[in-house]
């Protein structure tokens, strides 16, 4: 494993201080020698903000270079701002990335581009400090500085609201398979309509399971609320369709176990980008295998790096550092210091560079396996391999059945444990 600090230089001073990691000393690059985006994140931020967004990267381009598959946490408007389209289907197309967790809103906003009346672009940019009563006579909405006509919602609930009259969606079933089935429809939609992939489209096409922990906290669920009701006062025929809640946080674990167990590199990283649910999605399966389903040998995160706008004073989940979930488990203890980094900012200043850089490298890679071969690559820059794995990804929603099962069988195999798990003497008998 390399120093906390993987992209600095210099020699370690000797026997100086009592510190038990050598120091480093601070060596930089100007500006004008440097040709790559690695090369400027690596040399040329060497302190403060700069040192934490160079930390974040580095370790990142270590996880992505060992060949770890990548959980990705993204909370707030990333798909009504456009910014999914600008680094985040880039990174998912690298095929780096084994699942998705989000919101709810995210998913509702991302088939805003594709509807008909809208196939030109109905987002436009307001001024953050504006006058929110003007727009409001005007039916317009805002999110921060990201605007649309109050009508794109009024649309995109139609959308939605037809989609679960469907019936493939009659039926009991996890948020993932309903979220596959709604990435199909927004792709059929922006194919018919000319628009860019979204990114259900995008996950549906590379078999990304999407998740979301607060399901119900957002427009998707709410149109499916509507015919509920509609329902129960008769004004048309029985919804079928129910969440299965048990059984998608129980797909999350079995998507961690294959990484542990079954996946070449036994490891997991994690990309955390903002707090709320989607973050402490990523991070549960941990605690939901080890300690209340008591499999043995579960191990937390080997890689976790987050961009989270919360301080860490607040005491919220949304900004406790990886050194903190190594206490619950969810990030191993044993590579913590090494392989993890919080920074307070947002991310969406940072992530274009990064996904850019990450992008470049990729590229550079493949041209270095042309000139040299494979074989010779990997041996003079082992990160190489980890960068070249197949950009078809992992398609772990086509696994889901075989690695839930798989997992069932781990659950079985720990049947006296958990009847154990079962009584406690509760002061309420009745």
């Amino acid at each position: 494993m390399s120093t906390r600090y993987p992209c600095q230089t210099g020699e370690p001073t000797s026997d100086q201080g009592t510190s038990k990691s050598p120091r480093r000393k601070v060596v930089v690059k100007r500006l004008d020698e440097v040709d790559t985006l690695h090369d400027l994140f690596l040399n040329c931020l060497p302190a403060f903000g700069g040192g934490y967004l160079r930390r974040v990267y580095s370790i990142l381009d270590e996880a992505i270079g060992a060949g770890c598959p990548l959980t990705v946490a993204v909370s707030g408007p990333v798909t009504v701002s456009g910014q999914h389209q600008v680094w985040l289907n880039p990174l998912i197309e690298l095929g780096y990335v084994a699942y998705v967790s989000t919101t709810d809103a995210a998913c509702y906003h991302d088939g805003h581009r594709s509807l008909d009346a809208y196939k030109d672009g109905p987002i436009h940019e307001v001024p953050i400090f504006t006058d929110d009563g003007a727009l409001r006579d005007d039916r317009t909405i805002r999110v921060t500085d990201m605007a649309f006509d109050e009508d794109v919602l009024l649309h995109q609930d139609q959308f939605i609201t037809a989609f679960f009259r469907r019936p493939e969606l009659q039926r009991r079933m996890t948020g993932t398979e309903m979220r596959f089935l709604l990435g199909a429809y927004y792709a059929e939609q922006e194919q018919h309509n000319g628009v860019r992939e979204g990114l259900l489209a995008l996950c549906t096409r590379m078999a990304v399971p999407i998740f979301v922990g607060a399901p119900g906290d957002g427009s998707v669920f709410l149109n499916s609320m509507k015919l509920w009701a509609m329902a129960k006062a008769g004004l048309v025929p029985g919804h079928a369709f129910e969440l299965d809640v048990h059984a998608e946080v129980f797909e999350a674990c079995a998507y961690h176990y294959w990484g542990l167990f079954e996946h070449p590199v036994q490891s997991l990283a994690t990309l955390v980008l903002g707090g709320g649910v989607p973050k402490n999605y990523n991070l549960q399966p941990e605690p939901a295998l080890g300690q209340v389903l008591g499999i043995p040998d579960i191990r937390g995160y080997t890689f976790d790096v987050q961009i989270v706008s919360s301080p860490v004073t607040d005491g919220s989940l949304s900004s406790c550092p990886p050194s903190e979930a190594v206490t619950w488990g969810k990030v191993d203890r044993d590579t913590y210091t090494q392989t993890t980094e919080s920074m307070q900012g947002d991310f969406s200043t940072y992530m274009p560079f990064i996904v850019k850089a990450l992008l470049e490298n990729r590229s550079r890679y493949a041209r270095w396996a042309e000139r040299m071969g494979e074989d010779a690559l990997f041996e003079q820059h082992p990160k190489a391999r980890g960068y070249l794995r197949p950009t078809a990804g992992y398609r772990l929603f086509d696994e889901r059945d075989r690695l839930c099962a798989t997992l069932l069988d781990r659950v079985r195999d720990n049947q006296a444990w958990l009847l154990e798990t079962l009584e406690y003497p509760l002061a309420r008998r009745s």
